[in-house]
């Protein structure tokens, strides 16, 4: 595990269109099918790390508190499965069940994706206005396994109300840090 920070997709980037399949429902979802008109969160995580599992109650927390207000989110991971069977789509699947998560949970086999935007690290946080241009990157929060400061979700929370008021989001945004993404070799 090679603790590694976001790459920091450029402001203002329009989200590269995918179709990839839900580990869920077993069905292909498009991104144009998942949007919202109000804010899209594309997050990039996995099974095995300890920084999504860190965080893995806030997902479902953070995504029951926003759904309710019109923003969609969508979980990618991109892991290569023959380095790390434990992120398998079966796996994937069961993981969603546990961990409680109410969105698509897809998988990127050729991690086209994940190159497409950029993805670094587990957990990695996209947030996409209405139009699909990228108004934040980074961080759930400020906190880390083994670190006394609490999930709470602050900097996606402060940043989603901001996109559903209306409001300009800062610019001023933390990396993630977590496990590289596996890249195939």
């Amino acid at each position: 595990m090679a603790l590694t920070p976001s790459t920091m997709l450029p402001l203002g980037t329009v989200a590269p269109d995918f179709t990839l399949p839900d580990t869920v429902t077993g069905q292909d979802m498009a991104l144009q099918a998942l949007k919202s008109d109000m804010a899209t969160v594309i997050m990039f995580i996995c099974n095995h790390c300890p920084y999504v599992k860190h965080v893995s109650d806030e997902l479902a927390n953070l995504a029951k508190d926003y759904q309710a207000k019109g923003v969609s989110f969508i979980a990618i991971s991109s892991n290569d499965i023959t380095n790390r069977p434990e992120d398998s789509p079966e796996n994937m699947k069961q993981t969603a069940h546990d961990w409680g998560l109410s969105f698509p949970y897809l998988y990127d086999e050729t991690q086209e994706v994940a190159k497409a935007y950029q993805a670094a690290c587990t957990p990695d946080f996209y947030i996409f206005d209405g139009e699909l241009r990228c108004v934040y990157r980074g961080q759930l929060d400020d906190s880390r396994p083994n670190t006394d400061i609490p999930v709470t979700g602050k900097d996606l929370r402060t940043a989603l109300d901001s996109v559903l008021s209306g409001e300009q989001v800062s610019s001023e945004q933390k990396p993630s840090m977590g496990c590289n993404i596996k890249w195939k070799s």
